[in-house]
C-alpha cells in the first residue's frame, strides 16, 4: 500500500464506536514528499528534495510522532541516514509514538487505524508495543542493520539512552550486533567522560556558578570543593552528601543549589528535586513525602520525594526552609541522610546514596547578617587607617583593594551563636551530625550591590531592546541611588523591587511615548522635597 493511502472506516466493539478517519496529513508538503522518499528508499529523490530542506524540515515529526531519521533507521537505510545527518538531523531525538491504543486515545481514533498507519508509513514488521522513547539507534538495532549502526555511531548516537520501557539499543539487537553495541557503549562513555573532564577543567564549577550568582565567594568555594572531593572519590560512599545553607532570604541559597544540579546533570529536569518544607508542617505530611501505607487514602499515589528519587537516584534534592518541617518529617530526613535510602508507603526501598541533599534555612540569619556587617565595618575602619597612614607617609604598604570580599565567619561565632540556635530548634544532635557542610551566605558588600543593580538594569535594557527596539542607558549615579534601597532581610529581591518601583514604573507610565522612542536615558535629578534622590527618564 502506498505511503499516502487514505484509510477511512468505522469500527465498533472493544474500542467503542469512534471516528476512524485517518488523521489529517502533515501541513508541510515538502516533509510529506521527503517522508515518502525515505520510506521507499529512493536515495536519488531524497538527495534532490533535501536541497530544498532546512534542518527544521528534516527534524519535523510525522503526525504520529516519529522523525525521518527513525524511519530511515528502522528500515535499514544507512545511506539515507547519513544524508539526513549531514542535512542537520538530530541523532538522539526520541520517537514520540507509543502504541496503537495510547495514540488512538490521545487522537480520538480507532487503534486499528493507528496500527495500520504505523505499518504502512513506518514499518510493518514491528510488534504493536510501546516504542515511546526509542532513538534512531534503537531502530537500527531492531532492523539488525550493522551499516546503519555504524553511521549513527559516527555522528555521536548515544547508546546509553533508554526508551520508556527501560531498554537500551543493545537490548533490541541480535547477539553479534549486541556485542558491537556493548563495545561502542564503552567507547562512547569513555569519550564523553574525557570531554566532560576537559570541559570541567577549563570551566570549573566555581566559574560557572559565578556567571549566575553575585558574591558569596566563600560559599561557592566550599560547595565546589566538597563536590569535587565527592567526584574524585574522596568521600564516604555509604552516606549521601548533605549541605545546610544558612543566611537571609534573597542572597543566592536556592540559586546555588540549582547551579550545582545543572553542573552535575546538565538540563535534566528530573535531576533537581525541590520541596518547600512549609508544605510539610503537619505530622500527616510525612505521607505526602514518602506515600501513605496500605489501607490509607492516597496509598496508590506514592510520595512526592520517593517518586522523584525513583526517577533519578543521584539527583540534587533541595529542602527549602527546612526549619518549617514537622519533627516527624525531620525523622524521615535523618534516616535518609544516615542510611542513604528511603522506604516508601508501598514498602519499596529507594537507594539514593549518590544523591546530594541541600537544606536551606533562615535560622540565625539575623545574627549572621549582623556579624557579617560588623566584620565589614571593622574592615572599613582598617581600610581608612591604611589610607590615612599612606597619605601621611607613615607606611609604604599598599591598601587591600579587596577587603570587602575577605570577611570570614569565625569558628567561635559558629560554635557559640549559630550552633545553639540550630540545636534548640532541631532538638537532636544526630540530625546536625549528619550534615557534611554548613555553608554561610552573607549580606552583599557595596561592590556586590552595584553588580546586582547593573545586572537588573541590563535585564530591563535587553527587554526594552527586544520588545520595542529601544536603547536604554543610565548614569552611574543611578546605580548608587538604587543601592540605597537594599534591605538586608530581603537580599537581591529588594534591589529587584527598587528597580521596578523607581524605574520600571516610570517606563510603564510613559508607555505610549516610549513605544515611539528610539532611546531612553535614566538619570538622577536634584533631591526631592523629602531629601530623596529623584530618578528621571529622558526620551529621545
Amino acid at each position: 500500500m502506498a505511503a499516502s493511502t487514505i484509510i477511512t472506516f468505522r469500527h465498533s466493539g472493544n474500542f467503542g464506536d469512534v471516528d476512524s478517519t485517518e488523521p489529517p496529513k502533515h501541513d508541510n508538503p515538502l516533509f510529506e514528499d521527503l517522508h515518502n522518499a525515505v520510506l521507499e528508499g529512493d536515495e536519488h529523490r531524497v538527495k534532490t528534495l533535501m536541497r530544498q530542506c532546512s534542518p527544521s524540515d528534516i527534524n519535523e515529526r510525522h503526525r504520529l510522532g516519529w522523525q525521518l531519521l527513525h524511519l530511515a533507521a528502522v528500515n535499514g537505510r544507512s545511506k539515507i541516514c547519513e544524508m539526513l545527518l549531514q542535512g542537520g538531523a538530530k541523532v538522539n531525538e526520541i520517537d514520540q509514538y507509543s502504541s496503537p491504543r495510547l495514540v488512538a486515545e490521545k487522537m480520538n481514533l480507532d487503534p486499528l487505524v493507528i496500527a495500520l498507519i504505523r505499518d504502512t508509513e513506518f514499518n510493518q514488521d514491528l510488534a504493536r508495543v510501546n516504542f515511546h522513547g526509542c532513538t534512531a539507534l534503537h531502530y537500527a538495532a531492531l532492523s539488525n542493520s550493522s551499516e546503519t549502526i555504524e553511521v549513527l555511531a559516527k555522528y555521536g548516537a548515544n547508546p546509553t539512552i533508554k526508551n520508556d520501557l527501560g531498554f537500551k539499543p543493545a537490548n533490541f539487537a541480535n547477539q553479534a550486533l549486541a556485542k558491537r553495541l556493548a563495545q561502542y557503549e564503552e567507547e562512547y562513555i569513555q569519550r564523553e567522560k574525557e570531554i566532560e573532564d576537559e570541559e570541567r577543567r577549563k570551566f570549573p564549577l566555581e566559574k560557572r556558578i559565578k556567571e549566575h550568582l553575585v558574591g558569596q565567594d566563600a560559599a561557592i568555594s566550599m560547595v565546589a570543593a566538597t563536590i569535587r572531593r565527592k567526584e574524585n572519590g574522596w568521600f564516604d560512599e555509604d552516606h549521601p552528601l548533605v549541605f545546610l545553607f544558612l543566611g537571609s532570604s534573597g542572597i543566592g541559597k536556592t540559586e546555588l543549589a540549582k547551579q550545582v544540579a545543572k553542573y552535575l546533570h546538565k538540563d535534566d529536569k528530573k535531576a533537581f528535586i525541590r520541596l518547600d518544607m512549609s508544605e510539610y508542617q503537619e505530622q500527616h505530611s510525612v505521607a505526602r513525602m514518602i506515600g501513605s501505607p496500605p489501607g490509607y487514602v492516597g496509598h496508590q499515589n506514592g510520595g512526592q520525594l520517593t517518586d522523584a528519587l525513583k526517577n533519578c537516584k543521584n539527583a540534587v534534592v533541595l529542602f527549602d526552609e527546612v526549619e518549617k518541617a514537622h519533627p516527624k518529617v525531620l525523622t524521615v530526613l535523618l534516616q535518609l541522610f544516615d542510611e542513604g535510602r528511603l522506604t516508601d508507603g508501598k514498602g519499596t526501598t529507594i537507594e539514593c546514596k549518590d544523591a546530594i541533599f541541600i537544606m536551606t534555612s533562615n535560622l540565625a540569619s539575623e545574627a549572621i547578617a549582623e556579624h557579617a556587617m560588623q566584620l565589614r565595618a571593622e574592615q572599613q575602619l582598617v581600610r581608612e587607617i591604611q589610607l590615612e597612614n599612606k597619605m601621611r607617609g607613615l607606611t609604604s604598604d599598599k591598601p587591600d583593594e579587596d577587603y570587602q570580599e575577605q570577611i570570614t565567619i569565625s569558628r567561635n561565632f559558629k560554635d557559640t551563636i549559630v550552633r545553639p540556635v540550630l540545636k534548640s530548634h532541631f532538638q537532636r544532635d544526630e540530625f546536625l551530625g549528619r550534615i557534611n557542610e554548613m555553608v554561610y551566605f552573607l549580606p552583599f558588600s557595596d561592590s556586590e550591590l552595584k553588580q546586582l543593580v547593573v545586572k537588573e538594569l541590563e535585564f530591563w535594557a535587553a527587554r526594552a531592546k527586544s520588545k520595542n527596539s529601544i536603547t536604554m542607558t543610565w548614569d552611574d549615579k543611578v546605580v548608587d541611588v538604587i543601592c540605597k534601597g537594599y534591605n538586608i532581610h530581603y537580599g537581591a529581591r529588594s534591589i529587584k523591587h527598587e528597580v521596578e518601583r523607581r524605574i520600571v514604573n516610570q517606563l510603564s507610565e510613559l508607555h505610549h511615548t516610549v513605544k515611539t522612542a528610539k532611546a531612553v536615558h535614566i538619570g538622577v535629578a536634584d533631591n526631592g522635597k523629602d531629601g530623596s534622590d529623584l530618578i528621571n527618564i529622558k526620551i529621545s
